[in-house]
């Protein structure tokens, strides 16, 4: 589904990222962890196509195709979508046509989801404009349902989201990345960013991964390196590696 071959990313002149080799099967979660400043956005959103972040060196295959020059749009287009640590506002763009321009044609998918969100009354609204940090991330997950790509990438799902939301997105996220049944042999893949760990409680991950000043220095289970985290810090994680 994606693969990473010793990529190096500069932002405003500077390189954040240093030679990072990732490869994610069709199929697989994997989590993404390390502590703020580290280079994990700016990860994602090299692999997504955001400008400003320069690839210096190194490729991006997305299931097979060579994408490191492809723009934002197209890769999205080709099945790849985000949910955001911080999205937007959009003044003047309401939530339902935002919904109906990604559907697809498939404009009955918009009242079953946005139901299952709790999202309904929003359609009419602005996007994100005076949404609460928990209606942002219900807001955000609605539109990668509707969207339904291939492979989807979520930077900290769980940041600034009550109990009762992340019960909701969570099992929401589950669906996101498990097998589509309607669909013979079609596979999704993800790529999860969180520091707390809550995601877990709703899907398994098959490989964890914590990145640290620009380089991925740990691979494994995602369970078990959180453990480490949490209990001795990223240092000890680092120093185990050593």
């Amino acid at each position: 589904m994606l693969k990473i071959e010793d990529l190096h990313v500069s932002v405003e002149g500077k390189e954040v990222l240093h030679g990072i080799n990732l490869h994610i099967r069709e199929g697989e979660t994997h989590v993404l962890m390390g502590p703020n400043g580290s280079g994990k956005t700016t990860l994602l959103r090299s692999i997504m196509g955001f400008s400003g972040y320069e690839i210096t060196s190194g490729k991006i295959f997305f299931k097979g195709r060579d994408v490191t020059d492809l723009p934002l749009n197209e890769r999205a287009r080709f099945g790849m979508g985000m949910m955001f640590q911080r999205p937007p506002t959009i003044s003047g763009l309401k939530l339902g046509k935002l919904l109906s321009a990604t559907s697809g044609g498939d404009v009955s998918s918009i009242g079953r989801y946005s139901s299952q969100m709790n999202m309904a009354s929003f359609l009419d609204r602005d996007v994100n404009a005076g949404f609460s940090g928990g209606e942002i991330k219900r807001s955000e997950v609605l539109q990668l349902l509707i969207q339904q790509p291939d492979f989807v990438m979520l930077d900290e799902p769980e940041s600034g989201v009550d109990l009762e939301n992340i019960a909701l997105i969570g099992h929401s996220i589950a669906r996101l990345v498990e097998k589509d049944r309607h669909i013979i042999d079609r596979y999704k893949s993800g790529l999860i960013i969180t520091h707390t760990g809550y995601i877990l409680d709703y899907l398994d991950a098959d490989a964890g991964h914590m990145l640290c000043d620009g380089e991925i220095k740990c691979h494994g289970n995602p369970r078990e390196i959180l453990k480490v985290i949490q209990e001795k810090g990223y240092q000890e994680c680092i120093r185990c590696q050593k």
